[in-house]
């Protein structure tokens, strides 16, 4: 076996490789699962845009949430729905390797997302006098191209570090895309590579993590100190929706990635990967439209005027 990458045409897929059959009904599934996330996040981002009354922070944060997962869905379904047309189960080098990087994007640009919306969140709620001057124009923006960055250059490390490594078991991947964990799985002289993992998920995964349950554990505090019942409701209604995506979107990672990689918990990862690559982009723009007062509005006032500009017709 060639140890070198470079070596490697193809990789295959070992993920849904038994259901050939079925394969139609799988393309379908997976069909509508990318268009309901893309179609989804789509509406969120033209809503923010369209609606000068949504410029804000927490909305412009949603708006680059939508966008993120946008990336994050199309980086491995489309390769995945045309597997199930083709019937090919295998994967270029460089088709496997710009998958790993936008996913790897995707994935840790989120992680500090939401980790800043939680930090918005807390400002609003126990710092509201204050809200304007710590999350101003210039700060949030810089927030947010420095979010931008870190997720792309963490990305690029990542993939260049994965390169480095030697395959030396199989070039079969246990999942449905190139993940990191998979493709780990199949190298060797892994030592260093695991150093590095072990702190990169102490930055870019922990410590947003931690921020984000900090700023949470305040939040509550705050919302269980207001005497009136109406109080704590508004209070804590701010924030529902980004603290249910925030559960969904680690609660679904830690499955993925803390389990121990044993051959008997290989589907039990496809169906962690199907939830936190498919199932939490698409759900993350069903919860905000549905959690949050202002954007329902605004997506009802869009829709009115469409529908009467259409009538008019």
């Amino acid at each position: 076996m060639e140890s070198n990458w470079t070596s490697i045409r193809n990789f295959q897929i070992v993920a849904f490789s038994n259901i050939t059959e079925n394969s139609n009904l799988f393309f379908l599934v997976f069909f509508c699962i990318y268009m309901s996330g893309l179609l989804g996040n789509l509406i969120i981002i033209s809503a923010v845009i369209i609606d000068v009354r949504l410029h804000k922070p927490m909305y412009i944060f949603l708006c680059n949430l939508s966008s993120v997962d946008i990336i994050f869905i199309s980086s491995t379904l489309p390769k995945l729905m045309d597997i199930f047309v083709s019937g090919d189960f295998s994967i270029s080098f460089i088709q496997c390797f710009t998958q790993l990087y936008f996913y790897m994007f995707a994935a840790g640009t989120e992680d500090i997302l939401l980790s800043l919306m939680a930090y918005d969140r807390y400002v609003a709620i126990c710092k509201p006098l204050h809200y304007h001057q710590i999350m101003n124009k210039n700060k949030y923006v810089l927030l947010l191209l420095s979010t931008w960055i870190c997720g792309s250059l963490n990305s690029l490390f990542m993939t260049v570090s994965i390169y480095q490594l030697d395959l030396c078991r199989s070039n079969k991947i246990q999942n449905f895309f190139c993940d990191i964990k998979a493709l780990e799985k199949i190298s060797c002289n892994t030592t260093s590579f695991n150093i590095i993992l072990y702190v990169e998920t102490m930055l870019l995964a922990l410590c947003p993590f931690l921020l984000s349950v900090t700023s949470y554990i305040k939040i509550i505090r705050r919302i269980l100190a207001i005497k009136s019942n109406d109080g704590r409701k508004k209070a804590f209604s701010t924030c529902t929706s980004h603290l249910t995506v925030l559960i969904i979107f680690y609660g679904t990672g830690l499955c993925m990635y803390m389990s121990p990689p044993t051959d008997h918990l290989e589907k039990q990862d496809v169906v962690f990967a199907v939830l936190y690559t498919a199932i939490t982009p698409m759900v993350n723009p069903i919860i905000y439209s549905l959690r949050n007062k202002e954007v329902k509005t605004t997506l009802r006032r869009i829709f009115w005027n469409k529908m009467k500009i259409f009538g008019s017709l």
